[in-house]
């Protein structure tokens, strides 16, 4: 093995963040508010912020790849934050050693912020899109959309069996009520059968009831026909097969369920049945020291409705900082991060908000100010990232 990254002056501790995400700029934003002058090292393959949540309107033009992808020098550089450029291939030494493509990265206190993966086993899955997968994938979609004359097409998301809370099906309703408010843009909606399939009967239930109802509602105005409550068997290369018997797709949009990043294999973190890193409710990770997670890497206590979304990401990166600034100072690690659901599901010139969290839970009506509101909540989120 080749030597760890050379230690800094005495009395320093080195700080290592994997990821480049929200979870992990969060944390950085937050270590400096909290005073922490210490080193960051942060770990990813290239110095970019990819802003996933937008990739719903790359089909119908409204983003451009460019548009979405903001490069973070000069964040880094306003931060003190030294980026490395490297895949991480393992934790070892009770996370004392990070392995990556790069070398092995020593470190003092270790945050990780990697995201995870998409469970890729579905029999004929390579004939599915997995648009929230890149950039490469939602264009994809907009090729695809751009050159088909008419036809059927599929929307659909499943789930982790090991771990259900191991799901992000939001951005799947919106790209099915964007494509279907941009082919009636485009006056072509007739030529196209849009078809909604999950193997639950009320799919999206970590939004809570009414926001099922209210989406299981636009479809049936919309036209869009349902097919609900039968597992998955597989994808052809024109068809979705259920259990429940199988339906014809010329284009198939289709998000996995997740699981934990493929590194883990060879690391010694402890993992949760369905293959994520294990948390404490202060984001540490029980049985090492000044080893946390935060965001979609992380299995966490909570309600069963607690999403993996960005904006639940940050709040756990928040209080996984506060807990290293306070274990540098000296201080007990005891800050908390707090279950919340916050998101509009978009449907390309309107918008339902839903929110939810341990007290209230409500989704308020698709109106046209939440599609704006949304747009405008992209612009301000990035300024922190794209300003010099």
């Amino acid at each position: 093995m080749a030597a760890a990254q050379a230690a800094p002056g005495a009395g320093e501790r080195r700080i290592v963040i994997l990821g480049a995400g929200f979870a992990a700029l969060t944390a950085v934003r937050a270590l400096r508010r909290a005073g922490v002058r210490a080193p960051i090292t942060l770990v990813s393959p290239s110095a970019t912020l990819t802003y996933l949540p937008s990739l719903i309107w790359i089909p119908a033009g409204l983003r451009q790849g460019a548009d979405l992808q903001v490069p973070l020098a000069d964040f880094f550089a306003r931060h003190g934050v030294t980026h490395l450029a490297g895949q991480v291939e393992a934790v070892s030494d009770g996370g004392r050693i990070v392995e990556t493509s790069a070398g092995p990265v020593a470190n003092d206190m270790l945050l990780i912020a990697t995201g995870g993966r998409y469970i890729r086993k579905l029999p004929g899955i390579e004939h599915a899109i997995i648009p929230c997968s890149g950039i490469a994938a939602a264009e994809a979609v907009r090729d695809r959309l751009a050159n088909m004359a008419g036809g059927t097409i599929a929307v659909g998301f499943g789930a982790n069996p090991n771990e259900p809370s191991a799901v992000r099906g939001g951005p799947m309703f919106e790209f099915l009520f964007g494509i279907d408010t941009l082919l009636r843009r485009q006056g072509r909606r007739e030529r196209f059968e849009l078809v909604f399939f999950n193997p639950s009967t009320q799919p999206g239930q970590r939004l809570g009831p009414k926001a099922v109802g209210g989406l299981l509602g636009q479809m049936a105005r919309r036209g869009i026909t349902t097919r609900l409550g039968h597992k998955m068997v597989r994808f052809d290369a024109h068809e979705v097969v259920t259990e429940g018997g199988a339906f014809a797709a010329d284009l198939i949009l289709f998000m996995p369920g997740l699981t934990g990043p493929a590194w883990l294999e060879a690391s010694g973190l402890p993992r949760s049945p369905g293959g994520f890193i294990v948390a404490t409710e202060t984001c540490a990770v029980p049985g090492l020291e000044r080893v946390y997670v935060a965001g979609d890497a992380g299995s966490f206590p909570g309600p069963d409705w607690m999403p993996k979304q960005a904006h639940q990401a940050d709040l756990q990166a928040e209080a996984a900082a506060r807990n290293m600034a306070a274990e540098l100072a000296g201080r007990p690690a005891t800050a908390t991060f707090k279950p919340e659901l916050v998101c509009i599901v978009d449907t390309l010139d309107a918008g339902m908000l839903v929110f939810r969290n341990t007290r209230r839970n409500f989704a308020l009506p698709r109106l046209g100010p939440f599609h704006h509101l949304k747009r405008r909540f992209e612009t301000h989120y990035l300024k922190a990232y794209r300003r010099g």
